[in-house]
């Protein structure tokens, strides 16, 4: 069998490991074998594109790889789970940027011919409509626009989830309108670019094209607040994977056009998934400018009698029932709470109570931020329970731990004049008993006093997670 055939069926089989492990990636018991599978998949993937296009020695590959591959061993075992969105987003823009420099380069590479915008063309390989545009130039400047917003906004995502700049929505006057106009003057400068108009180096032309198009990325992402990381880091992932098919078609390579596919279509439905759970559209998570704490009148936050309780009587209250349901969120990955959160649970089924794990779509700063934090600690998955299938049982459900979760288990969803109305929520406000672990009554990401802490059947456990859930441990031994 000669070498071209065995690389189409590399490619073959690496396509079709993608889609079985974007396949697995459904559920968390088998989520983790399908990101291996996704692994190998991209590892045949680079082993037969190295065969096809002999571009570099094979020990510059091999050194490359290795230092990859530490650098990738390293950052998954030392990372914080806290810090695991950050992370996501700088994948994000890497990739964004990788599949940037492909079609850079590409195009970089087309203008060294001295014929010009014919010597351009005749090295594209395309048929030229009269303007001297051709379907690969546009790919390549599609491949850069996008891969180049990925970039930089994921960045952008990174300070802000870092805390390197605020988490705050950042707006200024006539922001979209100078948004658009930005647009606009990229198209423009990349069809200067390729030779339309025949106004100015084109060379020169597209350089300015890349810098609109990362200055494009910036501008985009600051007016998003904490409220939507969640979404924006899907969008973004979904961009990485338009930038990543966008270079496959510009260099030719069918493997990475049918990946970066599976990412973008994957992501933007991840995208919409989590818009569907903040009852919110794309546009308004776009340009909503929406969450954080800017305009929040914090003199009124607190100002309610709540019901408090210290460890003896929280373990009173979840040891000697039938039910427990747990809801997590970004607090307890805060905290690194989730070990002793686990023992918590182990300790109560010992008991005989029933113990279960709701899971809000957009709890915590990415997708399946909670589902990853407690398969860390070892929560049987089995355990777990999205929205959907939960929140009719909160009804008859004898008590609620809350850990460090705000805006999901906020009654004011249900008020039609609140900024969160209509998102949908855990109804843990049914249950007969709501016990909240928090460090203050400070309002989460949407900036708005939850109800549910005032509530009559709700008792507020004060303090920081870790510590309390070992405090809680330690109660609920000590039960008769």
């Amino acid at each position: 069998m000669n070498t071209p055939i065995l690389v189409e069926l590399t490619y073959l089989a690496s396509a079709i490991l993608f889609v079985v492990g974007l396949k697995r990636l459904q559920s968390p018991a088998t989520a983790r074998a399908g990101n291996a599978l996704a692994a190998v998949a991209m590892l045949l993937a680079v082993i037969g594109t190295l065969v096809e296009t002999d571009v570099a020695t094979w020990t510059g590959i091999l050194i490359g790889v290795t230092i990859g591959s530490l650098v990738g061993a390293v950052a998954a075992r030392t990372v914080q789970m806290t810090a695991m969105p950050q992370m996501v987003g700088i994948f994000n823009g890497f990739g964004g940027g990788a599949s940037a420099l492909v079609a850079v380069a590409e195009f970089l590479n087309t203008r060294q011919s001295p014929s010009g915008i014919a010597g351009l063309v005749e090295s594209l390989g395309s048929r030229v409509v009269e303007s001297g545009v051709t379907s690969d130039g546009v790919t390549m400047l599609l491949g850069t626009i996008i891969g180049g917003v990925t970039f930089s906004g994921s960045f952008i995502a990174f300070a802000k989830l870092q805390e390197l700049m605020t988490g705050n929505p950042i707006t200024f006057p006539f922001q979209r309108s100078f948004n658009a106009l930005l647009f606009l003057a990229s198209i423009a400068f990349g069809a200067l670019a390729l030779g339309v108009g025949d106004v100015g180096d084109p060379v020169t032309m597209f350089y300015v094209f890349c810098g609109l198009s990362l200055l494009l990325g910036i501008l985009l992402v600051i007016p998003i607040g904490g409220a939507d990381m969640p979404v924006v880091i899907s969008l973004l992932n979904s961009y990485s994977g338009l930038a990543a098919a966008a270079a496959g078609f510009v260099i030719g390579n069918m493997v990475l056009i049918i990946s970066g596919a599976l990412v973008g279509a994957s992501g933007l439905i991840l995208t919409q998934l989590m818009c569907k759970g903040m009852n919110r559209s794309l546009a308004n998570v776009a340009f909503g400018a929406f969450g954080g704490t800017a305009g929040v009148d914090r003199s009124q936050i607190g100002k309610r009698p709540v019901r408090s309780a210290d460890a003896e009587a929280v373990a009173a209250e979840l040891g000697y029932v039938h039910s427990v349901v747990i809801v997590p969120g970004y607090g307890l990955a805060v905290a690194q709470a989730q070990h002793e959160l686990r023992k918590v649970g182990d300790l109560l089924e010992a008991r005989g109570v029933t113990v279960r794990y709701a899971i809000h779509p957009v709890a915590g700063r990415m997708p399946g931020h909670m589902n990853v934090l407690l398969a860390e600690a070892d929560v049987s998955y089995d355990k777990l329970f999205d929205l959907d299938e939960i929140n009719d049982d909160f009804a008859n459900t004898d008590a609620v731990l809350i850990v460090g979760a705000n805006d999901v288990v906020n009654p004011a969803a249900r008020t039609p004049d609140s900024i969160i109305a209509g998102m949908p929520i855990l109804d843990v406000d049914k249950a007969n008993r709501v016990i909240v672990m928090k460090r203050s009554l400070s309002p989460g990401f949407a900036g708005i006093d939850n109800d549910l802490f005032y509530m009559d059947r709700t008792l507020m456990f004060f303090g920081d997670a870790k510590q309390s859930m070992a405090d809680l441990v330690r109660a609920v031994r000590e039960l008769a």
